[in-house]
């Protein structure tokens, strides 16, 4: 059968059809299942994927590199200081290289209004396929993991499941809108009811909403959006608590940090997780901040599911990489 996939880029889930994403999930359970049988799975035996990393990862860049591994190829880590890219070379010339010696073209760039494009003008001129490992946008691969482990715990009939996205209060640093977007955007369209809630100052991107609002649409679904944090847990199967910066509002990091300080009590707690359903579960694509954005009985507790979720980064992009490259 002739792989419609190959070749293709994934900078975000709005590029595949709803076809095309659940037959990635299809492989990524099998090869789940593989790995556990101790089955070889060398599908991209001697083949090559550069994977630039403008920014810090743990499981991004071990589920990648550990992926091609498994997959009988190999992974090259690279960082742009350590790249011609610091010394001015321009997207043109880096995907063209690359695109000569390997066989795609990973990159991690979450610059706010600078690493969508990045990634956009790469695989403008690559001749192989891109794959987003996290934007100032889109996180595609965590949200695919996200959907797999929702599937694992509920079937892969999600129709009317409710997941609640909530922004919580998180110190230290202004984090990107990345993963609260790619959430919006995904979930709807395989039907599940999706509740945004945050506080005025965070707001997504206005495009984005307006997309989650059709994709919701499209899907038969429900998108709404709260200033309520315990919108988000009510009556939900799953919850994702997670911290962003107010970027709609303000580019100043200290003014967003600030802004953050104000909301202290958003943060997920046993009485929160007690309004959803019997069966609600806890999600977070980790890192969390421990006693800000989450109490331990619950990231610890028999709801939480993140391991889960971490462990189906490796399956889901090893999928991808299989059926693109």
């Amino acid at each position: 059968m002739k792989n419609s996939l190959f070749g293709r880029d994934l900078i975000t889930t709005q590029d595949w059809t709803v076809e095309e994403i659940a037959r990635l999930l299809e492989l990524a359970a099998e090869l789940k299942a593989a790995k556990r049988a101790g089955t070889a799975t060398p599908l991209l035996a001697a083949k090559t994927l550069y994977m630039i990393f403008f920014d810090a990862s743990t499981r991004t860049r071990n589920s990648f590199e550990t992926g091609m591994t498994q997959l009988g190829g190999h992974a090259i880590y690279l960082s742009p200081d350590k790249m011609q890219i610091s010394h001015g070379e321009n997207a043109k010339d880096t995907a063209n290289v690359l695109s000569r010696y390997g066989e795609a073209i990973a990159i991690r760039h979450c610059a706010f209004g600078e690493g969508n494009a990045y990634i956009r003008e790469v695989a403008r001129h690559a001749s192989v396929p891109v794959i987003s490992m996290q934007c100032d946008i889109y996180h595609p691969c965590q949200i695919l993991a996200d959907l797999m482990t929702i599937r694992e715990r509920f079937g892969r009939d999600t129709r009317g499941l409710k997941l609640g996205v909530a922004w919580t209060s998180a110190p230290n640093y202004v984090r990107p809108l990345s993963v609260p977007q790619s959430l919006i955007l995904l979930m709807p369209r395989f039907g599940i009811d999706v509740t945004l809630a945050c506080p005025p100052e965070f707001r997504l991107m206005p495009e984005i909403e307006a997309q989650a609002k059709a994709n919701a649409k499209a899907g038969g679904a429900r998108f709404e959006i709260s200033d309520c944090f315990e919108d988000a847990f009510a009556g939900a199967n799953v919850v994702v608590p997670k911290s962003w910066g107010p970027l709609m509002t303000t580019r100043d990091t200290k003014q967003g940090l600030a802004l953050i300080e104000q909301y202290p009590t958003w943060r997920c707690d046993g009485a929160r997780m007690a309004l959803g359903s019997p069966d609600l579960i806890y999600m977070h694509p980790l890192p969390a901040d421990r006693g800000r954005e989450v109490t331990d009985e619950v990231i610890d507790g028999p709801r939480s599911v993140v391991y889960d979720e971490a462990e189906n980064r490796l399956h889901v992009q090893k999928a991808l990489m299989a059926l693109t490259m």
